[in-house]
């Protein structure tokens, strides 16, 4: 970025305006007549004359210009931002039970979850993101970040859990997550859980960790994810009915917390859940605008004193008029 700090100075370019119109008036001035035999000799000097003239004359006008333009002040800024965040922490909780292998959504639960929690984490700017996993039991995959191309190779590398280990532990999937949050000193610290089910598993009821997390100020937003059954795609769950999502539960949960529940029934449906909960849940990012001016008048003066001192030794030299 460059300006001029005083601009005003430019209307002082009269002068060396003036100076010109005064140089051109004068050349144009009406001489009397001087009669010589021949043109030889004038041509032999004229053209040391026009350069004795018009030399001087230039660089007394560049010198004069050039002044000026420093007396301008020209500077060059450097933009700094300062940005104030007020950042979110977030921790995923997904579900990774055999039944998200059915393929009511595609290609089936546990790939379009994956999909949407991938995408989600693309869009945060300056929150930091955790994951746990739940089925039969909970774990965390990732604690909270914002390395973000970490967490999201993280996730696209969930697989489904291994039979023995099946089940879906909502209650244990709430409760690791306030751990993860429960020591945060983010503005605001929410859960997004996704789940096919019911909870079925885990020696902690739902509700009442929904009411620790509200202890502790953390907002879930659970989301309910198919729920209607069906086929899976491999022999390990075949034409096996799973329970339906348990509406009543996931909406207390949300109540109790002051998140909200969402049902998602497609791919479409889904997507659309995961940007809703991306604007309501909002990094606040405040910038502040300065800009440092740096003085380069320099540039224009140094010339300036170089072609002044060049014209007093061209006119001791080579401009010397002698007797």
């Amino acid at each position: 970025m460059f300006r001029f700090a005083f601009p005003y100075a430019f209307i002082l370019l009269i002068i060396p305006i003036g100076m010109i119109i005064f140089y051109l008036r004068k050349k144009n001035d009406k001489f009397e007549t001087l009669r010589i035999g021949t043109l030889d000799i004038l041509d032999k000097i004229s053209p040391k004359i026009n350069i004795k003239i018009k030399l001087p004359i230039i660089l007394r006008l560049a010198v004069i210009a050039l002044i000026i333009f420093a007396l301008a002040r020209p500077q060059i800024g450097n933009v700094t931002r300062d940005i104030k965040k007020k950042g979110i922490d977030i921790v995923l909780a997904l579900d990774i039970s055999g039944s998200m292998q059915i393929e009511d959504f595609k290609p089936n639960r546990l790939e379009a979850s994956k999909k949407v929690a991938a995408d989600f984490i693309k869009e945060r700017k300056t929150d930091r993101i955790g994951l746990v996993v739940f089925a039969g039991e909970s774990f965390l995959q990732c604690p909270l970040t914002v390395d973000y191309d970490v967490l999201t190779n993280i996730v696209s590398e969930m697989k489904i859990i291994p039979r023995e280990l099946d089940g879906t532990a909502i209650g244990l999937a709430i409760s690791n997550s306030i751990n993860r949050l429960r020591d945060s000193k983010a503005k605001s610290k929410v859960v997004i859980l996704l789940s096919d089910g019911d909870n079925n598993a885990g020696d902690i009821d739902p509700i009442t960790a929904a009411k620790f997390a509200k202890e502790f100020d953390i907002k879930i937003y659970t989301v309910g994810m198919g729920g209607e059954g069906g086929k899976l795609n491999n022999n390990f769950f075949s034409f096996q009915r799973v329970p339906p999502v348990n509406k009543k539960l996931l909406t207390k949960i949300a109540d109790l917390t002051g998140g909200k529940f969402f049902m998602a029934n497609s791919n479409e449906k889904l997507k659309n859940i995961w940007e809703e909960i991306s604007k309501m849940e909002k990094t606040e990012v405040n910038v502040d605008k300065y800009t440092d001016w740096a003085e380069k008048y320099l540039w224009f003066l140094l010339p300036a004193i170089l072609l002044f001192f060049i014209g007093i030794i061209l006119s001791r030299i080579v401009w010397r008029v002698y007797p």
